[in-house]
């Protein structure tokens, strides 16, 4: 009989170490069970917060300068359904980064909304960049009836836009401008880390409080910045989309969070990015791996140092390969691996030893690579643009044809398609799937990624159809 507690508590005393989330790096001492209550006299309700949980939503607020903040137990996943359900109408349009977590375009699924994408740039190492404010302002001349923007900084990797002059062209539009600062929750306490755009003028900012900071895992909050966004809807949809019995295990969570980074948040940042330093000086001089640096993101605003990316695309491995060789020869457990680089997330919680490591097991695989000549493209080819045939909200539930990835050319998918981590869409329900495609997703299956939203559960099949209709009217920015 498999016994998860057994399994996770033996794992819990193994040696690997966590470059990964949550952000508290198994470093907490709670006794969960004992703390484990639900809605009784003197805990407050946090769908009808009037006492103690409204209390500390409040010290958050006024810990990160926003006007409200709410606890969010289902992860930013509901906070930015929330957000984009109360900043648009059943059947509007919203103006998005392509590059956006699942959940947005659920959102666009389920209130019937119209996107128009803005696409990011592919940086030099083949990685997306920043969403500029020329482009949010090119959309947004030619699309009068946008209702809000919905852009994700930092990113999965950790590239930052420019929110602030973003922010300055929304609001010129009269428009409203939601932030996924999921990967952000440590902004805005230290200059050595990028700004908050709870602070660059943001309207909804949505952090998950787990990722980078000592939370458990789930726990979010969603801010409230402006007067522009109706309160009174946040709450309705948060109530819609959040659990009716929210964990005050998960809400402790966030309030304990609050208090460490309120006590010395500052001091646990700095600590974090003096170790972040010496751990770019000493990979350096890597010969064939390569960790990047934010000299390497020359097109991004900005770039969060505590998203340590590192490079296979010089050597004779690809990244699923490093990741296998850091996970079971130095059990060292990574966040992600994409097609060519690994991704290791670090937090205030991560300590010197484990950057020793990483720093020693890469510098002891380095000297086994050999150089390989520039390989093709790979990532920003998957997030290619595509042309939607069929609205989202028509396509996702459409009765098709279950054919192999290989043979879907030509074909409109039915199927999200999803590399996770780290959720972002490569192809959407309605989308048509161009003829490289295919042979890009099975190569990633190749290449040990995971592919996940498709119907199929083991990735090999597609959803699809022949359908054509005429599609919403936008563009592409």
């Amino acid at each position: 009989m498999i016994d998860l507690k057994k399994q996770l508590l033996e794992y819990s005393r193994s040696e690997y170490y966590p470059f990964h989330m949550p952000g508290h790096k198994r470093n907490m001492d709670w006794d969960i069970a004992h703390m484990d209550i639900t809605e009784i006299d003197g805990f407050d309700n946090l769908h009808h917060a009037n006492g103690i949980l409204r209390d500390c939503q409040k010290q958050y607020a006024g810990l990160v300068g926003a006007k409200e903040t709410y606890f969010l137990v289902n992860g930013s996943t509901c906070g930015i359904l929330a957000a984009i359900s109360a900043c648009t109408d059943f059947g509007g349009k919203l103006l998005m980064a392509r590059n956006a977590h699942k959940s947005a375009y659920h959102a666009l699924y389920l209130r019937h909304l119209h996107p128009v994408y803005l696409y990011p740039g592919v940086t030099l190492f083949d990685l997306q960049g920043a969403i500029t404010p020329e482009q949010v302002e090119t959309a947004l001349a030619k699309e009068s009836d946008i209702q809000a923007v919905f852009l994700t900084s930092p990113t999965y990797d950790g590239v930052v836009s420019d929110i602030g002059r973003i922010a300055q062209i929304v609001h010129a539009a009269g428009k409203i401008l939601i932030v996924d600062e999921a990967h952000g929750a440590h902004f805005g306490f230290i200059n050595e880390f990028p700004d908050s755009a709870i602070h660059l003028g943001a309207d909804v900012v949505i952090q998950s409080v787990h990722k980078t900071l000592p939370a458990l895992t789930q726990t979010a909050v969603l801010h409230i910045c402006s007067d522009r966004v109706k309160k009174e809807l946040i709450e309705r949809f948060l109530g819609i989309y959040e659990t009716s019995s929210p964990s005050y295990v998960l809400m402790s969570s966030v309030n304990q969070c609050e208090q460490i980074m309120r006590r010395s948040g500052r001091e646990l940042l700095m600590q974090l990015y003096q170790n972040l330093q010496w751990f770019y000086e000493q990979t350096k001089d890597l010969q064939v791996l390569r960790v990047l640096t934010k000299e390497d993101f020359s097109d991004a605003y900005a770039k969060d140092p505590s998203k340590i990316l590192i490079q296979t695309a010089k050597t004779d491995i690809n990244a699923a390969t490093l990741d296998h060789l850091l996970r079971t020869q130095f059990s060292l457990e990574m966040e992600m691996c994409s097609g060519e680089y690994v991704t290791a997330l670090t937090s205030v919680y991560d300590t010197k030893e484990g950057f020793e490591r990483l720093s020693n097991a890469l510098r002891m695989i380095d000297c086994t690579l050999h150089e390989v000549s520039k390989k093709q493209p790979f990532v920003g080819e998957l997030y290619a643009e595509r042309k939607q045939i069929i609205p989202i909200c028509e396509a996702w539930p459409m009765d098709g044809e279950t054919i192999p990835i290989s043979e879907c050319a030509g074909k409109v998918s039915l199927d999200f398609v999803y590399l996770y981590p780290p959720g972002i869409p490569l192809l959407v329900p309605g989308e048509e799937i161009d003829g490289s495609l295919p042979e890009k997703l099975v190569q990633c299956r190749k290449n040990g990624l995971e592919l996940q939203g498709m119907k199929d559960p083991a990735g090999e099949y597609l959803a699809v159809t022949d359908k054509v209709c005429k599609a919403p009217d936008h563009q592409l920015y």
